[in-house]
C-alpha cells in the first residue's frame, strides 16, 4: 500500500526457496514494503476462461538487504533458472535488494477442472 493508501500492483520476477517466495524489490516496491510487509501475490496462467488457473498468496515480507544474504539469494534466484553451479554469480548486482514473503494464506482456482 502507498503513502496515498492504495494498493501498488506491480508484476514482479520470482522465485521459490523451500516455503519462501523471493522477489526483487527496489524503488517504491521496497519504500512500500518497509512501511508496511504485508504482500499479497497473484500468480495465474492461461488464456481464456476454461484454462485460467492460478493463486492469491498473502503473507508478510522482509526486506533482505544483508550483502552476504543478496549474494546468497541471487546464486539461489540464477540455480532455480537453471545455471550451472560453476557459472553462478560469484558478487551481487550493486543496489540488489530482495523480499522473502513468508506466506500466510493461499487460494487457488482452477478452471480447467470443471
Amino acid at each position: 500500500v502507498g503513502r496515498d493508501g492504495y494498493p501498488h500492483v506491480v508484476p514482479v520476477a520470482y522465485f521459490r526457496l523451500g516455503d519462501e517466495i523471493i522477489v526483487g524489490v527496489r524503488g517504491q516496491r521496497e519504500v512500500n514494503l518497509r512501511r508496511n510487509p504485508r504482500v499479497c501475490l497473484v500468480m495465474d496462467e492461461g488464456t481464456d476462461f476454461p484454462s485460467l488457473k492460478g493463486a492469491v498468496i498473502t503473507g508478510d515480507a522482509t526486506v533482505v538487504d544483508d550483502p552476504a544474504e543478496i549474494l546468497e539469494l541471487t546464486r539461489a534466484g540464477a540455480r532455480a533458472r537453471g545455471t550451472a553451479e560453476a557459472d553462478l554469480p560469484t558478487t551481487a548486482r550493486p543496489g540488489r535488494t530482495f523480499a522473502r514473503v513468508v506466506p500466510k494464506k493461499i487460494v487457488s482456482w482452477d478452471n480447467s477442472r470443471r
